[in-house]
This record gives C-alpha cells, structure tokens and sequence, in this order.
C-alpha cells in the first residue's frame, strides 16, 4: 500500500493529510492558538470530590476543570491483601496536589478526562513509569516478531537500574527494528521521566509539566511508517524543525522527508480541500448510487446506508448486498477523515441471507483494521444494525471546523413561516386578554414572516384584528432570524 504525507503549515494552524493511494484516509488539524492537550502532564489542584460518582474535578490551569475517575487513578497496591477499588476519598481530598496525565481533550461541555497513570510515547517505545507490563502492539501479527520484540526490551531493561523500573509497549513502527534503536529510544525515555520528575518537584500549582509534541512532529513520530513513501512539507521553516527533529530522533526516516516549494497550494495539489468540505457533509454519495447519512450527536454518531438511485442487475437481495458491502468501505475512510469516535450506530439495509451478514461484517472488519484508532464492533442484529466504538481522544473534524448553526441552534431545521405566524397570532390574542394597548400592537419579525403576515396571512389579520378591536401593525427587522419575533404595545 502505498502512503504519502502532507503536511500544510501556515502561522494560523497546521493541517496533515494521510493519502492512501491517491485518496485521502486521514486529516489532522490543529489550531495554534487552541492545541489539544492530549499527552499534556500537569500538576493540578483537587478542587471537589464526588464520593457518589466515584470521581473529582481536578484544576489543571484551563478555564475548566479536568475530571478523573477512580479507575483512572493509580494507588499503592498492599501485597498479599485482597485487591479492591478504594473510594475516591480514600485517594484524593480537596486541596490535594496531583500529578495527572489529559487522556481525552475538551468536548463540548465536557471537561479533559484525566489519568494518573502517566505515560510517554516515543518513536518506538511508550514508557509507563508506575507500570510494570510489557506489551507489544496487536498490529504486529508475526508471532516469532512479537517474542523478538518482548525477548529484546526484557532484556535491555536489565541493563540499568533507571531503565529496569516501569513498564513499556512496543508501538506498531518498532517491527523489525534493531536493538540498538530500541535502547536509544529507552535510555530517551527514562532521561525524559527524570527531567519530569525534577519538574513536578519545583512546579506550582497548577502548572503544566511537559507538552505533548505540535502536530507536525506528532505526525513523524507517530505516523510515518514503512508504508509512507514521502511527506511533504509546503513549509521551509517547519521542513527545518523537523529535519532536526528526524537527525535526532529517527534518522532513518529523513530521506523520505521533502520540502514542496511548488506555487500552487499542497492541498489543492492533491484535491485535500475538496475532500475537506465532502467530509462536512451530512450525505456521502457511493459509486453506485447508494449513498450514506452521516449524523453527530452528544451521545452517539449514526450512519445510514441507502441504495439511492442503484438498482442493481438481478434480484432485490443482490442490490442491498451489494450497497451494503460498498458502505463497509466508505463507512471506514470516513470514520477516519471526520475522526468520529465514542458509540457507533450502523444502520445497513436489512439482509434476508445470513451469509451476506457474515460478509459485510467481515469486510466492515477488513476495512477497520487499517485504522489507527482501536475500535470493537457487534454482530448485525434482525434490524441490520451494527453497534461499534471507536476511541476518541480528540474533537471530531465537524466539532473542530464548525459551531452549532445560530439559525436552528443545531437542531438541523427551523419552523415554517408558517408555524411562526400562528405563534404569532396566539401570543397577540394572550398580550390581548392580559394587557390593554390603547393604540394596538406591532410586531416586530423576519422579512419572511411579515410577507406571509401582508400576503397569505392577511385575511387573519384582519379577522384577529375584529376580533381584539384593535389595529395591528409590522416592521421588518434584518437581524432577526426566521424563528425570532416580538410583539409591542403601542
């Protein structure tokens, strides 16, 4: 498979863009003046304890508090005695100082949730210093490669006493990689942990420790794989920073890493901005016709699968079948492109033949395991629905690119003008019976809704008007939106 990375820099942001033979899978974006702060480390302040639910608010310096839970706190474990769940109380106190890790950034109305138990990526390796395990990556599928590998860092752990304490997982990219490399990347890592904990000892409350790499040294540690071929970077001083950052970190790696001088924009180049805007879309047409609705909501993302204008050759099976394992392949690009996460609702076209289930969801599954999130799905259930998840640590790209729509306040539709002018009328009939306006009323509305008022709502007035015994009369106001009006007394 073969793998390209952009990477557009301007002072305002930096976008990356993993394309996948040709077509985009993956888009990153990443405000200057709003970083995420996933990875972050801070020592932060407990400022309340909620005993019921098992969890505190911790003030890590932002303009909200974090939130941790109880299994997301690393504590002493007593040897020999029975393992158990302490409460939350037994752990923190309000007052209390604590060195806690962002798990997931701030979404919506949610605050970062937060861990204790603290971890560093680099290159190769992620070093848990309060953990003991070792684990290899699941991507790495080679058995004999994955005993090479545990065999390897047991090993190197031995040989000081800093590098012997914690735990670490190899990641995805140290698959084949040589012993010296892996003991470069440990002895970083534990130099690091040093320095942070030096940190932690000088630092106030609340202060931030260490910071999660920007986007575009994130994208070469993390990303840049032996399936990439190039990135390419529209940037000469990001080009720089990150050549400095491959000499030192992952020098094998920097033949790949190229500056685009080109006039023409790199996402333009390569048609990045029109998959952009597709991926803010509600619908997402199929070659075949068929097509997908794609909803965000607090609790849950939908996709909806439909043959739309396909009908297919033969019989009425073979059409949804076929749909339905078309959508398996543009379900998973764009859960990628949009970074849709948390609980997912697969609504496929209902299947008469189990075994057209079992293939969809075989190559649903196919489809998943190419991406760098970790998800989990079900089986399709009678109603051809299928629940997964998907691990979201940062906003998805609609959250990230747009707000809740002022006209409808996110409710997707507004009400007719129409419903507005009934409204209307019975909010004049109860202005009517609770106050006396000696010269009338005025109301005050969108240009749409007067003209209905003048237009096909005059013989109502007019009725309205007999029946109140008073004048009504309108002004348009350009501000207001279609749902918005007022009415005066005059």
């Amino acid at each position: 498979m073969s793998e390209e990375i952009l990477i557009n820099v301007t002072p305002m942001e930096c976008r990356v863009a993993l394309v996948e033979n040709g077509i985009v899978q993956e888009l990153y974006v990443e405000r200057t003046a709003r970083r995420g702060m996933v990875g972050n480390i801070y020592k932060g302040r407990v400022v309340r304890v909620l005993p019921g639910m098992q969890a505190a608010f911790i003030d890590i310096g932002h303009e909200r508090t974090g939130f941790i839970h109880v299994n997301d706190l690393v504590w002493p474990k007593v040897e020999g005695a029975r393992e158990r769940t302490p409460a939350i109380s037994e752990l923190l106190h309000e007052g209390q100082s604590v060195v806690v890790q962002v798990m997931k950034d701030v979404m919506g109305t949610k605050g970062a949730r937060l861990t204790t138990d603290l971890s560093i990526p680099s290159r190769y390796l992620v070093y848990m210093p309060q953990g003991e395990h070792i684990g290899v990556s699941q991507r790495i599928e080679d058995e004999a490669e994955r005993e090479r590998l545990k065999t390897l860092i047991r090993a190197l752990q031995q040989e000081s006493p800093e590098t012997s304490a914690g735990g670490f997982i190899v990641r995805t990219v140290a698959e084949g990689v040589s012993e010296h490399e892996l003991r470069r990347d440990m002895q970083f890592l534990v130099k690091l942990w040093r320095w942070v904990q030096d940190r932690c000892k000088t630092a106030g409350t609340p202060s931030l420790i260490y910071e999660e790499l920007p986007l575009h040294l994130r994208t070469i540690r993390d990303l840049v794989s032996l399936n990439v071929q190039k990135v390419l970077i529209d940037s000469r001083e990001t080009y720089v920073k990150v050549d400095e950052f491959v000499r030192e970190f992952v020098p094998g790696v920097r033949e790949r890493i190229d500056h685009y001088p080109g006039e023409r924009p790199l996402f333009e180049l390569y048609n990045i901005e029109d998959d952009l805007q597709k991926a803010l879309q509600r619908k997402v047409l199929l070659k075949s016709g068929g097509y997908l609705i794609i909803d965000q909501t607090e609790a849950m993302t939908t996709v909806d699968v439909n043959t739309g204008s396909y009908v297919g050759t033969r019989t009425l099976e073979d059409t949804v079948f076929k749909t339905n394992l078309e959508a398996t392949h543009a379900i998973a690009r764009q859960l990628r492109l949009r970074n849709l996460g948390g609980i997912i609702i697969l609504d496929f076209i209902d299947m008469e033949e189990t075994e057209h289930k079992q293939q969809v969801l075989r190559s649903l599954e196919k489809m998943l395991a190419r991406d760098h999130a970790k998800t989990k799905i079900t089986q399709v259930s009678e109603l051809g629905l299928v629940e997964m998840t998907r691990k979201r640590t940062r906003e998805s790209l609609e959250h990230l690119l747009c707000e809740t729509c002022s006209e409808c306040d996110g409710r997707g539709t507004v009400k007719t003008a129409e419903t507005v002018c009934f409204e209307i009328f019975r909010e004049i009939l109860r202005e009517a019976r609770a106050y006396d306006a000696a010269h009338g009323y005025r109301v005050v509305a969108n240009q749409k809704i007067i003209d209905r008022l003048l237009g096909e709502e005059s013989g109502a007035v007019a009725d309205l008007e007999t029946f109140i015994r008073k004048p009504i009369k309108f002004s348009v106001e350009a501000l207001y939106r279609q749902e918005q009006y007022d009415i005066v007394l005059l």
